[in-house]
């Protein structure tokens, strides 16, 4: 993708008009390109695709003739024109959809919250499969049947949480249907969240300031993002507040409205930071949770929020869960197979301890020891199985 940057020189001297109060219209004009879009007194500056900065130019041209004609532009207007000049992509045709989500629609005449529609405007020609997210020319959409799931219940619900090993999509898809709440104008922020916990090794002291010390925690988020927005295009939203990424421990207090928030490996919260996490939901906004259950690193002490919470939420309307396993991986092929190995070998390390505790107990009960001093003696299953799963193996006597 050739990146160009242009100037373009406004004819108006009523920004105000033009861009909205708090410059709600430019934030219209971010929300439906991947082009940055900087304003700078009476000249934009756009940088991006060649193609979509002549059509923001246009936009702008258009949105300016109106102004000059009736002397005001509403968001109608703008939602108008952005919809008649920008092109769809080939290979890629329009469905029924909403193009603007006001607080009214989301509300019911009662005033209960609704499950924000996540429209989905566009399908592929070839194969009719919903496109979930259109990324620097790229169509993302769901690869595998669990995958379909997912989406369709982050459509209807207002919390979903996915839970699977990695490499199955669970991320990725949360990120490109965030988006396109954020696009649709569904949502106005989009919130990323993740457990500051380190694989298995310390970090030790990170230096620098608070962006970057958290950067490593956080970067699988970050390049999620970074595959289907712009890096200038990201930065801008990131500085305008539009996308915001904050490490779990840092989002008590708050309350997001308007929001897309995801809670990404939420194996390593625990559970007072799970319920912490959940409750910052506001009006007009969806969660989205999800973790790999088998790669806990928390440490052994701690329960995992993840898996208390599968039981703590259970049957709740409006609260679904998604559950992916080794089939739906859409990495390299060989993640299933590793996936698939780990499986096993944990299965034959669990019918080892039960060998050794089996014939433990068979050998003290020969001496004429009791079940108590037998358990006093021997680790108990509950205590064995509590140990990490990929510890050397006990060999039965």
């Amino acid at each position: 993708m050739d990146i160009t940057e242009k100037k373009v020189r406004l004819e108006t001297n009523d920004t105000l008009s033009l861009f909205g109060y708090n410059d709600s219209n430019l934030r219209i004009l971010e929300s439906n390109f991947d082009a940055s879009i900087t304003v700078r007194g009476n000249t934009v500056v756009l940088k991006g695709d060649m193609a979509e900065v002549r059509v923001i130019e246009k936009v702008l041209n258009e949105l300016q003739y109106i102004i000059r004609r009736t002397g005001t532009l509403s968001t109608n207007d703008v939602l108008t024109v952005v919809d008649l000049v920008n092109p769809h992509k080939s290979g890629i045709k329009e469905i029924s959809h909403p193009l603007n989500v006001s607080n009214d629609a989301v509300s019911g005449h009662g005033g209960e919250q609704t499950p924000l529609p996540l429209s989905t405007p566009l399908v592929d020609a070839k194969s009719g499969e919903p496109v979930i997210y259109l990324a620097q020319g790229e169509t993302i959409k769901a690869r595998t049947p669990t995958q379909k799931i997912y989406f369709e219940k982050v459509r209807t619900n207002d919390i979903v949480f996915a839970i699977g090993p990695a490499g199955t999509g669970k991320t990725y898809l949360a990120v490109a249907m965030a988006l396109a709440l954020l696009r649709n104008r569904e949502v106005s922020r989009l919130i990323l969240s993740r457990p500051a916990v380190d694989a298995g090794e310390s970090l030790g002291f990170l230096p620098g300031d608070y962006m970057e010390k958290v950067d490593p925690y956080l970067r699988p988020l970050l390049d999620a993002l970074s595959d289907m927005v712009t890096p200038d295009k990201l930065k801008s939203m990131m500085e305008k507040r539009i996308v915001e990424i904050i490490p779990l421990a840092y989002m008590r207090g708050r309350t997001f409205n308007n929001s897309a928030i995801i809670l990404d490996e939420a194996q390593n919260a625990t559970g007072t930071q799970m319920k912490m996490f959940l409750t910052r939901m506001g009006k007009n906004s969806k969660l989205i949770v999800t973790g790999d259950i088998t790669q806990i690193d928390l440490p052994r002490r701690s329960e995992s929020g993840l898996i208390q919470i599968q039981d703590v939420l259970k049957g709740i309307q409006g609260i679904e869960f998604v559950y992916f396993d080794k089939g739906d991986v859409v990495r390299h092929r060989l993640v299933a197979e590793i996936i698939d190995a780990y499986e096993k070998y944990s299965v034959r390390q669990e019918h080892l301890r039960e060998a050794s505790n089996n014939a433990f107990k068979g050998e003290s009960r020969k001496q004429g020891f009791s079940e108590k001093s037998i358990s006093e003696k021997h680790p108990s299953d509950k205590a064995t199985a509590e140990k990490a799963p990929f510890d050397e193996p006990l060999q039965a006597n």
